[in-house]
């Protein structure tokens, strides 16, 4: 078959004007993590059956292929026309046609919300603590608290001695119960830096009394300090917001452009037929499991802020949000709304009939094609580490370089 081209400036002008489209890398992730535009989500050609449903719900979006010179442009385009997609286009060039227009490639993955949570620090100058510093602090037994914002199986693997299991948009909910005492410090880590930069931005911004600092570089800076790390915990923080909380999160929603709607504006979004709707249920998947809104997929608030180019390909599409304790969905739309998605939080309904049910899970690639994580796990090279972080401290200059974030920072 033929695939009708387009050219990169179209590209990168759809993304500037906010346009929908879905630009897609059909290679495999472990090499769309050697370089890809800052826009472009991940979709491998073998797996389009798999996940394009899920991930592209709106089969009319306009959607563009790429790859590397591989040849898997016409076989991803076959999948994609075969599931009912029409309007399917190739970048001219592929990859290389990009590099040849002067555009930016960013190397690894979740590329872009790394880069706003490094334009975030940046910005607002986010405090946060050495790993020689937090060492010291445990071993005087100083009135400190670590929330680790990973998610369970991470923090299971390794995690900082004494530390609490509380990932990400549950922050503002249960950091109150975590650390009641208002001059206990509360240090948030994760893995690198994103997480716990956008953890310790969310109390900051919700209002928390305590002292907040991030633990600089997470749990890479503390392997490169030569700290020790736990295993094996199992410590998880109890529901307990911080005061003030609630009314907190959703002022800091308002003020980043989030919008609140009912069921009648919602059944609106949903009839808008030429626009694509993402709905996303940010509490734990317990409390998912136990009774959710139909046509709501599951994905914990803090997990949806750092892999939203993979929950969420089509850029330029509409997300709504919803928690039954409200908090974590105004948190989690705070964030996504500085990133210039078109964010609604939905008020209310959970006194109806809800689905009962787990969340249905995209099965995971083959362990050979996925991109290893330099965070990940206890056997990575120090020098792995080192070059992720160096990596991570130059993404605010490279978004500068290639002007089509569109990003603010309330």
């Amino acid at each position: 078959m033929t695939v009708p081209s387009v050219t990169s400036s179209q590209v990168r002008a759809a993304l500037l004007l906010r346009e929908e489209i879905a630009l897609l890398d059909v290679r495999h992730e472990a090499v769309f993590a050697t370089g890809h535009p800052l826009f472009a989500a991940n979709m491998a050609a073998d797996r389009i059956a798999l996940e394009a449903e899920t991930r592209l719900p709106r089969k009319e979006v306009p959607i563009v292929l790429y790859d590397a010179g591989e040849g898997l442009v016409i076989v991803a385009a076959d999948h994609l026309k075969a599931l009912g997609y029409p309007n399917v286009r190739q970048l001219d060039g592929g990859l290389q046609g990009w590099k040849w227009a002067g555009y930016e490639v960013f190397e690894d993955v979740n590329s872009y919300a790394k880069a706003f949570g490094e334009l975030v620090e940046s910005r607002r100058h986010t405090p946060s603590l050495a790993a020689e510093e937090v060492g010291a602090l445990i071993a005087s037994g100083a009135n400190i608290q670590i929330l680790d914002v990973r998610r369970f199986d991470e923090y299971a693997t390794m995690n900082i001695p004494g530390s609490i299991s509380v990932p990400g948009a549950e922050l503002v909910l249960r950091a109150g119960r975590a650390a009641p005492d208002p001059e206990t410090t509360i240090i948030v880590n994760c893995a690198g830096r994103t997480r716990s930069i956008i953890g310790t931005q969310s109390l900051i911004n919700a209002g928390v009394a305590n002292k907040v600092r991030a633990l600089r570089n997470g749990t890479i800076g503390w392997t490169l300090a030569k700290q020790r790390l736990e295993h094996g915990s199992d410590r998880r923080g109890e529901v307990g917001a911080i005061k003030g909380g609630e009314a907190n999160a959703r002022d800091v929603a308002y003020r980043a452009g989030v919008r609140h709607i009912g069921s009648e504006e919602m059944a609106a979004l949903r009839a808008q037929a030429n626009r694509t709707l993402y709905c996303f249920d940010v509490r734990s998947e317990e409390e998912y499991t136990a009774g959710h809104f139909k046509g709501f997929r599951h994905y914990a608030g803090g997990q949806l802020v750092q892999e939203i180019d993979m929950a969420a390909p089509v850029r330029g599409a509409r997300i709504v949000l919803t928690d039954n304790m409200r908090v974590r969905a105004d948190m989690t739309a705070s964030w996504l709304a500085q990133m210039r998605w078109e964010t609604y939080v939905l008020e209310g309904g959970y006194d109806a009939t809800l689905e009962i049910g787990p969340p249905r899970l995209i099965p995971k690639p083959d362990p050979s094609h996925r991109y290893r994580r330099p965070y990940e796990g206890t056997d990575v090279k120090e020098s792995a580490m080192q070059a992720y972080l160096d990596w991570e401290y130059g993404l605010v200059e490279q978004l500068r370089r290639d002007a089509t974030h569109g990003f603010f920072v309330i």
